[in-house]
């Protein structure tokens, strides 16, 4: 019953079914236990394995999309002429991954150089910051050179206007148009999108950074007290419960922003960012729509994109529409942010 429900994940808006979202979380896991059923069953009892054969099949497009299933070979960096190589990645501010601020100049210049390995003609990063004023900040400059035009959402400022903070699009081609798109309520990201010229196509590209459950180091603490059933354990869970609440909601009423955006596309239209939200969710459901899920089409497993909480999320995506065919897909983790970087190369279809 419990997996039957989490399969409705897809169909119901968070912003009103906020407490399904929990049970979506469960999802792979669910998926393992129904598995070993079947094959108990089919051991020891064959009839009774009809029961979870059953419900595997009534979640078959969940089971699709948190699974791939294409063995890939190594991803060729030779780029081809007529092809469109898009990088996203989440590059945490910058700040490194075990705090240390002595690093801070090695992480700016290790997430720059990665990305140029990669020779992507659009890269687009979301928690990205930029200061104007102090030049040991300026990440803008660190790419300016290899990729003169960009689009910055600057979406808050922080530290007294120190730096800003946001989503960024950097391009080889040039723009002609771009556009932020805010999101109501309290959280300041935005979506953002650029046209660019390749050839004789124009083609549109959007990324994103949905709310996060935000939590902080009391809240990981919270749920090592609540593994252990120490008595702060119910307050730290009413804390994480109501964070998560919050994502959730606000992440439904999100994707219906993201999705009408889509739909409303003049142009061949890539979407990639942090969603924060796994591929069971309506979340992904309701932004992927007949969208092409790079990961799905070219690569193998589960494909974590997070490296934090749980071995199950993956919350980045490179999305594509239909006119585009995805030639290839990689997933580079260079120890610089919590997130890995998705690399792929798409080709649009005449």
């Amino acid at each position: 019953m419990a997996f039957i429900l989490s399969c409705l994940v897809a169909y119901l808006n968070p912003a009103t079914w906020w407490v399904i979202g929990f049970l979506g979380l469960t999802l792979p896991y669910l998926i393992i236990v129904l598995v070993f059923s079947l094959i108990f069953w089919l051991i020891f009892k064959p009839k009774y394995s009809l029961i979870p054969l059953l419900a595997l099949i009534i979640g078959i497009q969940q089971i699709r999309v948190l699974f791939a299933f294409h063995w890939q070979s190594s991803f060729d960096y030779a780029k081809q002429n007529n092809d469109l190589r898009i990088v996203t990645w989440n590059v945490r501010n910058f700040v490194p991954l075990n705090n240390n601020s002595l690093k801070e100049k090695y992480t700016r210049e290790g997430v720059a150089n990665s990305l140029f390995r990669t020779d992507a003609d659009v890269i687009c990063l979301q928690e990205f910051n930029n200061s104007t004023t102090r030049p040991e900040a300026d990440n803008i400059g660190l790419f300016s050179k290899k990729y003169p035009y960009h689009f910055y959402s600057r979406d808050q400022e922080k530290k007294a206007g120190y730096y800003e903070y946001g989503s960024i699009i950097f391009s080889r081609f040039p723009i002609i148009a771009s556009q932020r798109i805010p999101y109501e309520g309290i959280n300041p990201e935005s979506l953002i999108f650029i046209d660019i010229v390749k050839g004789a196509d124009t083609v549109r590209i959007f990324t994103t950074h949905l709310q996060s459950f935000k939590f902080s180091g009391n809240d990981y603490q919270g749920m090592e007290k609540i593994k252990d059933q120490d008595e702060e354990a119910m307050q730290a869970s009413k804390s994480i419960i109501k964070k998560m609440r919050f994502a959730f909601t606000r992440r439904g009423m999100q994707a219906t922003r993201v999705r009408n955006a889509l739909d409303n596309s003049p142009y061949p239209t890539i979407i990639c960012g942090d969603f924060n939200d796994v591929p069971n969710s309506y979340t992904y459901f309701k932004i992927k729509g007949d969208y092409k899920d790079a990961f799905l089409l070219k690569n193998f497993g589960i494909g974590r994109t997070y490296n934090a909480l749980a071995p199950t999320l993956r919350i980045d995506y490179i999305l594509a529409d239909p006119r585009f065919m995805v030639k290839q897909f990689d997933m580079v983790d260079e120890d610089l942010s919590d997130h890995i970087m998705l690399v792929s190369d798409v080709y649009l279809q005449k």
